[in-house]
């Protein structure tokens, strides 16, 4: 976790410094060999005192603008969190428990995608909750069979 360093001084050309010390020509490139992890996970992992996952979300969103892939990141976007909240796949039965899981996991992708795409999030979310993907389903990237029925790419 950061200590309020992340902010000073240029923190963009830090975040890109530390992703090519890494060997990555890329954000996107560096987040998509860790298609699970948070992106919170992610700053701990390019700075742990000086990278915020909200700067790792914002570097990531200019990067799909320019390559006009923003409907994959905010398909990755759900993959990360459901990693997060139900690392076991999507519950078998929908109890009390499980609704909240669920509904935390929507509830933080919807308000983390990008506005562009807030209606797509919303109904993408209605359809995984009126019908159920098979339990145990656990997307491990945003190019998921399920993901890309829900979430087709329409980026021109």
């Amino acid at each position: 976790m950061t200590d309020g360093r992340s902010w000073e001084g240029n923190w963009k050309v830090r975040l890109y410094e530390r992703v090519r010390e890494r060997g990555y020509d890329s954000l996107t490139a560096f987040a998509e060999a860790r298609p699970t992890a948070s992106l919170v996970a992610l700053a701990e992992e390019l700075g742990p005192d000086d990278i915020a996952g909200v700067q790792v979300f914002g570097g990531l969103l200019a990067e799909a603008e320019r390559r006009k892939q923003v409907t994959r990141l905010v398909r990755s976007l759900l993959v990360r969190e459901l990693s997060q909240r139900l690392p076991n796949g999507w519950p078998t039965v929908l109890d009390d428990e499980n609704r909240l899981k669920v509904a935390v996991a929507l509830g933080t992708w919807f308000a983390s995608a990008p506005e562009t795409h807030k209606e797509r999030v919303d109904k993408a979310g209605d359809s995984l909750l009126a019908t159920p993907p098979p339990p145990g389903w656990r997307p491990l990237g945003p190019d998921d069979e399920l993901l890309l029925t829900l979430l087709p790419d329409e980026e021109a």
